[in-house]
């Protein structure tokens, strides 16, 4: 059987268990351990098992429960309801500026939790609430919180980055940094789209009231900026300790996971309460992750044990003949199919490591690569019809919001998306200017 005919099979087996509406590891590691099974006879089941044993040695996956419980922890103390107040207070002026707010709080949740589904969370119970109640149209704040959760995968500390980083063999600070200016930059056009949209139509984003903004003083504005004080803090405290070596990734992780529980105590809000539903997300969260993880290298390792990595090697440039930027986007438009069907753990742990040799022999940076994985995993999350946050969305949000609602919606950010893509692939210094200015120094 030809290398071809067997990436197609396992893929396409793949896709079609989870059409069933399998759990997407179990999806992962059924094909894994069948594909195994009928390659190779009973023998062949040792190879997906050895494979798992990986997971115990990847030291740094201790960043994923750490991270994810200081975002959770920042999450149910209300800490993140503080941000939204003090930027529902400062934007409200503006012509959509709550709708602004919300992405600039989207942007401070990304640098405390490192994952999208927290900035999902809490963009829809706490920001979309407001933003209904506000007059704001259903259908712009539904594509604004799709959108603005996705950055949590983009800006450090980003789980998706430290986990590409250990599958490229990447430092995982120069991902974070490389990550650094293409978020802020996709935020801004996110930003500067609502701004100019609400400034056609006022009415899909109005400004709060006068007699509403009258009430708040200019002393009462400052008070507010209290509450982004504390989440600086603990990323300075964080960050800062691992950028200047004193501490490991590990430990970094440990320190803002301690500064969130302590910023928790010292507001008084460490109760029972608080404390028992963090660590039941953390666990669920990490122990999705984990499961994902382990049968994504179950399959990688029977598809690698085949050696038909080299068929893409092949069918891509000897077959085709294609010229390395025409690889690249062919193997970004696989992300985005992908992307439809895994979430982009299960998609990196599979798909990465038959790629970024490729991409290596191509001449083309892993670093700037990595960022450019991460966007196109951002525009596969919300890219109908199987999109990641879509059915988030859909869960989370109120009846009056439907699924056509939710498609409709993420049209305008995906382009941008897709625009801030072409500008990194066309100014590969904007993701690798601080990665290059650090390692100079």
């Amino acid at each position: 059987m030809s290398y071809e005919l067997i990436t197609l099979l396992m893929f396409s087996s793949l896709m079609v268990v989870l059409l069933t509406g399998q759990r997407v590891f179990g999806a992962i590691g059924f094909v894994a351990a069948a594909a195994s099974l009928l390659l190779w006879g009973d023998g062949g089941s040792e190879m997906p098992f050895n494979a798992s044993f990986q997971v115990l040695n990847w030291y740094p996956l201790l960043t994923l429960p750490l991270f994810i419980y200081m975002g959770y922890m920042l999450s149910e103390s209300g800490i993140a309801s503080d941000l939204y107040r003090m930027f529902h207070v400062w934007m409200g002026p503006l012509k959509g500026g709550l709708a602004i707010g919300t992405i600039g709080l989207m942007v401070v949740i990304s640098a405390m939790n490192g994952l999208s589904v927290a900035g999902m969370a809490i963009g829809a119970s706490v920001a979309l609430p407001e933003l209904l109640r506000r007059g704001y149209d259903k259908v712009m704040v539904t594509g604004v919180i799709q959108a603005g959760s996705s950055l949590g995968i983009l800006i450090p500390p980003s789980v998706v980055l430290v986990l590409y980083a250990m599958i490229a063999r990447q430092p995982v600070l120069q991902l974070w940094l490389a990550g650094i200016l293409p978020g802020l930059l996709m935020a801004c056009l996110f930003g500067l789209y609502i701004y100019i949209r609400c400034r056609m139509r006022p009415d899909l984003g109005p400004a709060l009231p006068a007699e509403e903004r009258e009430k708040i003083t200019w002393g009462e504005k400052f008070i507010l900026l209290k509450a982004g004080i504390a989440p600086i803090l603990i990323f300075v405290s964080m960050m800062g300790l691992f950028f200047t070596g004193i501490t490991s990734l590990v430990e970094s992780s440990a320190v803002g996971a301690t500064a969130a529980t302590l910023t928790a105590l010292w507001k008084r809000r460490l109760t029972f309460r608080v404390m028992d539903d963090t660590m039941r997300q953390t666990l669920s969260i990490t122990c999705m992750f984990m499961w994902i993880i382990l049968a994504a290298l179950c399959f990688g390792a029977v598809y690698d044990g085949l050696g038909a990595k080299n068929a893409i090697k092949v069918l891509l440039l000897d077959t085709w003949d294609l010229g390395p930027w025409e690889v690249l986007i062919m193997m970004m438009l696989s992300f985005v199919v992908l992307g439809m069907f895994l979430d982009d753990t299960a998609m990196l742990v599979i798909v990465a490591p038959l790629y970024i040799p490729l991409v290596r022999s191509l001449g083309f940076d892993p670093i700037w690569f990595g960022i450019l994985y991460v966007i196109t995993c951002q525009v596969a999350y919300i890219t109908p019809p199987f999109g990641y946050n879509l059915f988030l969305m859909r869960a989370m949000a109120p009846p009056e919001i439907t699924l056509v609602d939710i498609y409709r919606s993420i049209v305008p950010f995906v382009m941008i998306m897709l625009v801030t893509i072409a500008i990194v692939m066309a100014f590969p210094q904007l993701a690798l200017w601080l990665p290059d200015m650090y390692s100079g120094r």
